[in-house]
């Protein structure tokens, strides 16, 4: 394209500020590119249109939280002690599998860990204080509630 076509494309663009272009509006929205659960979608996606990407991805691992305590039936408990104490492989109040060998064993005392990290490591930080998250990492911190989210209806107790 010649910089004349080049800045008469800019230009039209230009006036049409604030209208979608057709372009745009058969565009994917990141949400549906990522497979965002749609659970997580309605508490999370409105405030990342309006790129509050932290508040966002706190949103979501508010809702995983509250999740794992409707289904463990632990209400007294939050964060990394309801999941250490929801999953734990010795007397679960969440089983993913049957625990029948140690590789089931093993799998349920790892997704404890991960679900436990993830409120450490994802969801404290943006309840307690003021952070910025860039929107990659929003979108990679939802994909991964998604996960965890997922995971959770997956169990095979208490059954759905």
């Amino acid at each position: 394209m010649s910089d004349l076509g080049h800045f008469e494309r800019i230009a039209r663009t230009a006036k049409n500020v604030g209208k979608l272009q057709v372009a745009e509006s058969t565009a994917t929205h990141p949400f549906d590119e990522r497979n965002i659960h749609p659970d997580i979608g309605s508490v999370s996606q409105k405030l990342f249109d309006n790129g509050h990407y932290s508040q966002s991805t706190f949103e979501a691992f508010k809702l995983l939280d509250n999740r794992v305590k409707a289904v463990s039936g632990n209400k007294k408990e939050s964060g990394f002690k309801l999941m250490m104490d929801a999953f734990n492989e010795a007397n679960p109040k969440i089983k993913l599998n049957n625990l029948s060998t140690q590789s089931e064993v093993d799998e349920q005392n790892g997704f404890r860990f991960i679900f436990a990290g993830s409120m450490s490591a994802v969801r404290n930080p943006r309840g307690h204080d003021i952070l910025t998250d860039p929107i990659d990492l929003c979108l990679d911190h939802l994909s991964f509630a998604s996960v965890l989210l997922r995971t959770l209806e997956g169990r095979i107790s208490p059954t759905p």
